[in-house]
């Protein structure tokens, strides 16, 4: 669409008295890339809703800019592609192009914005991307053919330590304030040292068993198969039903998980084993849902022992809705769908 075009639209949102965030929204559903940055869709909101009425360019006086030019866009956009990090000074330097004007060809030609990197948790090979993907698929079958039953039958689990103390967030510790006022002070703190390891056993119903690693003792393969033992005993007291449909059991790859008198115990208890790709907390609910959910309600209060910590982790854990846990598994469905659309990548919310 032609610039003036794009206005138009903006101002007909903004005469049906739109918000910026959703003609920007609304722009992006139907142009894709090739929709206005959002600085730009504010910038134009703005001048309509204080009464300008023209949809073209204001004349303005003094000499054109004719820095922006077909040529010019061509070589800013394939510098930044031989280096994507590249500043807009280096371009200013390599070009002689002024600032300004490399600054309205990268968002008003380009539609780019410079953006971090997030992390992941492990540069993946061809080889476990191929195998993220294929587990994810088998598994998103498995749970299309029969939504209802793969959730009734569904058990996962994992641990985390949880930490006495775990300081809050920057965005946590955020509070409002008077411009006069001077900006809060916050001091960097580190997680203490002491800390509890929690056995988390749980589906969509709620959670069926939680263990806490004693000290000095380590989970070895022979400490979780007696843990899958408890579970199943777990499971016929609190499930009524459940282990006559069938468990279908849910874990990650960990060491102690796939030891061999582990998998021995799921066989033995009559599980079956849902498979689950290596190196992905993504697709994994106590990962992704559970644990971040728990650990942001306790971040920032300070426990004495490991007694407080385990009756903090059982209240926040006992006082959630029955739907709570229906979300996080039910979020295996969207995230399963997304590693195939990725072809492989890891997964975000």
């Amino acid at each position: 669409m032609e610039k003036t075009e794009v206005r138009a639209v903006i101002k007909y949102f903004c005469l049906k008295k739109m918000c910026t965030k959703d003609i920007y929204a609304e722009l992006v559903g139907t142009l894709g890339k090739s929709a206005p940055p959002y600085s730009t869709v504010a910038r134009w909101s703005k001048e309509f809703n204080l009464g300008r009425t023209s949809t073209q360019d204001e004349h303005r006086e003094g000499r054109p800019s004719v820095a922006i030019t077909g040529e010019n866009v061509k070589k800013i956009h394939d510098l930044v592609l031989t280096d994507r990090r590249m500043t807009i000074r280096h371009l200013v330097e390599l070009t002689g192009i002024s600032y300004g004007s490399i600054q309205r060809i990268l968002t008003d030609e380009l539609h780019m914005k410079k953006v971090s990197a997030r992390w992941v948790p492990r540069m993946l090979t061809a080889e476990q991307k191929k195998i993220r993907c294929e587990i994810s698929k088998s598994n998103l079958d498995k749970y299309q053919t029969d939504p209802e039953t793969f959730l009734r039958r569904f058990v996962t689990m994992d641990e985390s330590w949880i930490h006495h103390f775990d300081p809050e967030t920057k965005q946590q510790s955020m509070t409002w304030k008077r411009a006069s006022f001077p900006t809060p002070k916050k001091f960097k703190v580190a997680s203490s040292a002491g800390k509890v390891m929690a056995s988390v056993f749980w589906d969509a119903e709620g959670v069926i068993m939680i263990e806490y690693l004693e000290k000095g003792t380590t989970i070895t393969g022979s400490y979780y198969a007696d843990q899958i033992r408890r579970l199943r005993e777990a499971i016929k007291e609190k499930r009524r039903g459940k282990l006559r449909a069938g468990i279908l059991f849910h874990q990650d790859n960990a060491p102690p998980h796939k030891a061999g008198v582990a998998m021995a115990a799921i066989r033995d208890s009559g599980f079956e084993l849902l498979e689950h790709p290596p190196y992905s907390p993504d697709l994994a609910p106590s990962d992704f849902y559970l644990f971040p959910r728990l650990k942001e309600d306790l971040r920032g209060n300070k426990f004495l022992n490991d007694g407080e910590v385990k009756a903090a982790v059982e209240a926040f854990l006992g006082g959630q809705e029955k739907d709570f846990f229906f979300k996080g598994i039910r979020g295996l469905e969207k995230r399963w769908s997304k590693c195939v659309d990725l072809e492989e990548d890891y997964v975000e919310k």
